[in-house]
């Protein structure tokens, strides 16, 4: 529901009900909660919940639809600027096409990762400085933008990365995604002065389970090296692990959520395989099988914390919880209609290319134009990055008509596409992706939600809406 639609004027006896004419558009929702529902305008992604001995009271007039009504144009704007007028403030940016690792699901093609290109020194500072231009048209001042090195395997050219990491250390906030198999002393050294996130992998608390999609191209298992880079960055503040969720590993995803306590990992993320290529979609876990192994895994990070005083935080699933309390105050960009891919960050392949997400590289309909011969506003113009920013889950079925389409975003259009054949098309975990947001109401439902966010995530957010019915 755009802005301009809520504020045209109202026929003579339209807007006085909810769910007829022009007034407000309240869907009920089922949260699985024993005492409350929530309802729902799908158009803004507004939301409430209320008792269910109250939801036919809470749809008639009331205090309710009468608050709603006097701010709904507000959200609608809100709204509309989070999906369709970012700019972009980060850059995925791929020094080589290489990796040491095979694994299963990866979405970079073998051949790539076998023997494909490393981006020069050179040509990588060339590359920063182009990218620098850029942000200084689009960004605000004093804000910098994000460069995360991201894979295949940054750190197989390590010399290039780090050079460049320490030519532009006043420019930008940097990251790396490693698979931490090359991260010995010396790297997480520089890294560590340098202020560098630091992103690892693993997918099993054991090596039989991480072995199962995770080797080296020769058979090898890297479980322990992994581990060992784990120890060596315990007590860093800027380092997480990404956890693939395949059906490979579903059974371990709480034993893993203790060695990452354990450990010390200040976040991680559990990530549902991407089924971009074909080699996901063979360890692809079952929606309804997903969800519930990983939502026992966020209730022992919860217990874990209750014990200890100390968070693990699910990034992804924050990230979920951030869009129903606080849309504007998202920290990932997957879970929104159009994603973020081309809007709030684009990818830079080691040969120059330009694409909406490192996601489609090695998809080459999705290649928008090359850094170092084409302008970036012109790049993000092009029907290859149009294809992806231009997904709105406002216009195919079943999202359209989804109560809970703004807070889930119908992830991942690349997946979406190649698998299942098109942009208008739902992604590879629609169902994992409902079962997500209605146990994140129910956590909001029993005052429980602090307990998945990071400390301080509230900080400089408004209230725009608070209503108490009891």
């Amino acid at each position: 529901m755009s802005a301009a639609v809520l504020e045209r004027p109202l026929a003579p006896s339209s807007g006085r009900h909810a769910n007829s004419g022009c007034g407000p558009s309240l869907v009920p929702l089922d949260i699985g909660h024993a005492e409350y529902m929530a309802v729902t305008d799908p158009g803004t992604a507004f939301w409430a919940l209320v008792r269910k001995d109250r939801l036919a009271a809470s749809l008639a007039e009331g205090e309710l639809l009468d608050s709603y009504r006097a701010k709904a144009a507000d959200f609608a704007r809100e709204l509309h600027m989070l999906r369709f007028e970012l700019k972009p403030s980060a850059v995925y940016v791929n020094p080589t096409e290489r990796c040491n690792l095979n694994c299963t699901y990866c979405y970079i093609p073998e051949g790539m990762r076998r023997s494909g290109q490393h981006m020069p020194a050179d040509r990588l500072m060339a590359a920063l400085a182009r990218l620098k231009d850029y942000f200084a048209t689009v960004m605000p001042a004093g804000r910098k933008p994000r460069i995360i090195f991201h894979g295949a395997e940054p750190l197989m050219n390590r010399g290039a990365l780090f050079a460049a990491i320490e030519a532009f250390r006043e420019d930008y906030v940097f990251g790396v995604q490693t698979n931490a198999t090359l991260l010995d002393e010396t790297a997480i050294d520089f890294l560590a002065e340098h202020g560098v996130s630091v992103g690892l992998s693993l997918d099993g608390p054991l090596a039989e389970t991480t072995d199962a999609t995770r080797l080296t191209f020769g058979g090898k298992s890297v479980h322990d090296k992994v581990l060992r880079a784990m120890d060596a960055l315990k007590g860093y503040a800027s380092w997480s692990v990404i956890a693939t969720c395949t059906e490979k590993n579903l059974d371990q995803l709480v034993p893993l959520v203790e060695l990452f306590h354990a450990r010390e990992v200040p976040t991680c993320m559990l990530n549902a395989v991407r089924c971009t290529l074909p080699g996901a979609r063979t360890v692809r876990p079952d929606d309804d099988a997903l969800a519930n192994r990983f939502i026992a895994a966020l209730e022992r990070s919860h217990a874990l914390y209750r014990e200890t005083g100390r968070k693990l935080v699910v990034a992804n699933f924050a990230n979920i919880l951030l869009a129903i309390l606080a849309p504007t105050a998202r920290r990932l960009m997957c879970d929104i209609s159009p994603c973020g891919g081309g809007r709030a960050f684009f990818a830079l392949a080691p040969d120059g290319g330009l694409f909406p997400c490192s996601e489609f590289i090695g998809l080459d309909h999705f290649r928008g134009g090359n850094l170092f011969e084409d302008r970036i506003e012109d790049v993000l113009q092009t029907d290859a990055f149009r294809t992806v920013t231009e997904r709105d889950v406002d216009r195919f079925a079943p999202c359209s008509t989804c109560a809970i389409r703004h807070f889930c975003g119908s992830p991942c259009p690349a997946e979406a596409h190649e698998m299942n054949g098109g942009m208008e098309r739902v992604g590879a975990f629609c169902g994992f992706y409902e079962a997500q947001v209605r146990y994140a109401f129910r956590l909001i439902a029993d005052g429980k939600a602090d307990d998945f966010l990071w400390d301080g995530w509230d900080e400089g957010v408004e209230p725009s809406f608070d209503l108490s019915l009891g």
